[in-house]
């Protein structure tokens, strides 16, 4: 681990010198790349400096033991007991920091929630969905813009895509794809009854053109008026766009903007995903069942929570996690449940990591 850690500190000290020399900024391309490589490295850097002078200092301590003068031995001990805490600490940060990152970590996302099993009850709990999602991005200062929805009579949604756009929200939601269940009575139950219903969630990463290029001779782009409620923009103007990837059959529709343009763009973004999604899944199809993780598959066959509103319970099912914070975790409390599963993911890959260790 020290000999790839002192050859990343080496390549971050290129990376500065090059950003310190005026001939580059004649390329603004270059500047963002070096920028972008230099800040990715920076944490992983100075983290391991630190544990370079905690080294020191317990290299230090340790040849103050001999001293004759008693305290100064006792002092030595002293320094020496909080260096090597210090080397432990650094040393599992480090072995965090240089766990596989995933590309898509620090990109915004798109969140597509479907109603499942259980009517109009499913829909109702597809909306609770949504909002929960909502407001944990609203605790977080970052802009929900709903791209597309299929709205029910009763107040819940059949569909809604809507969009996170903000930096990083993709390494929080990612583990929220699957199917999540509902048990409740519904307010349609006369009887009291408790029902259980599902809704399904996928969390994509929002691509451009770069990381994901579209053939635009594959697509075939219709106009048709916005549906709705009702209102006085309503049926006016042919402003909604339905966009089809011929190869695969793939259709996204998007209506929730004020212009074609914006439906365009945010269609265009949907569509990527998903065929990025598509291409993401055939490749895993092939890999060994032994290679996916109890967290990081998270696809929408499986389910992977149960809201249990009669006893205020929430149980996510990969990690074992139970809390009785319903209401709280409902109204958008999430990081307890997604600090958890982030924690579960790095310790699976810390123990993938160790396995590939024993076999080498």
């Amino acid at each position: 681990m020290l000999e790839k850690l002192e050859q990343l500190e080496q390549r971050y000290s290129a990376l500065q010198a090059r950003l310190a020399a005026p001939e580059t900024y004649a390329d603004a391309a270059l500047v963002a790349r070096l920028n972008r490589e230099s800040a990715e490295l920076s944490e992983l850097v100075e983290t391991y400096r630190a544990r370079r002078a905690a080294e020191e200092a317990a290299r230090q301590a340790e040849s103050m033991l001999s001293e004759p003068d008693a305290e100064l031995r006792e002092l030595a001990r002293e320094e020496l007991a909080g260096a090597k805490e210090a080397l432990a600490r650094l040393d599992r940060q480090l072995q965090l920091l240089l766990l596989p990152k995933d590309p898509n970590d620090a990109k915004p996302v798109i969140v597509e929630v479907r109603a499942g099993v259980g009517g109009e009850e499913a829909a109702l709990f597809a909306h609770s969905l949504y909002r929960m999602y909502a407001m944990y991005a609203a605790r977080r200062a970052w802009p929900v813009e709903v791209a597309q929805s299929n709205e029910t009579e009763l107040g819940g949604v059949k569909e809604i895509i809507f969009t996170i756009d903000a930096p990083g929200a993709y390494s929080r939601m990612k583990f929220e794809s699957g199917v999540h269940r509902v048990q409740r009575v519904p307010e349609t139950e006369s009887g009291g009854r408790i029902h259980t219903s599902t809704a399904t969630v996928a969390v994509l990463p929002q691509l451009d053109e770069v990381d994901f290029a579209l053939d635009r001779k594959d697509l075939r782009i219709d106009t048709f008026r916005s549906s709705g409620a009702g209102g006085q923009h309503i049926n006016k103007t042919s402003s909604a766009i339905r966009i089809t990837h011929l190869p695969t059959g793939t259709v996204v529709e998007c209506q929730d903007q004020r212009s074609q343009l914006q439906n365009k763009e945010k269609a265009m973004q949907i569509l990527r995903a998903r065929l990025w999604e598509e291409k993401v899944r055939a490749q895993e199809a092939g890999v060994a069942q032994e290679r996916r993780s109890q967290v990081g598959a998270g696809m929408r066959n499986e389910r992977i929570r149960t809201y249990n509103v009669p006893q205020g319970r929430v149980t996510d099912h990969r990690i074992g996690l139970t809390l009785y914070r319903i209401d709280e975790i409902l109204n958008g409390d999430l990081d307890e449940v997604m600090d958890a599963l982030a924690a579960a993911h790095q310790a699976e890959l810390l123990a993938a990591g160790g396995r590939e260790g024993e076999r080498t």
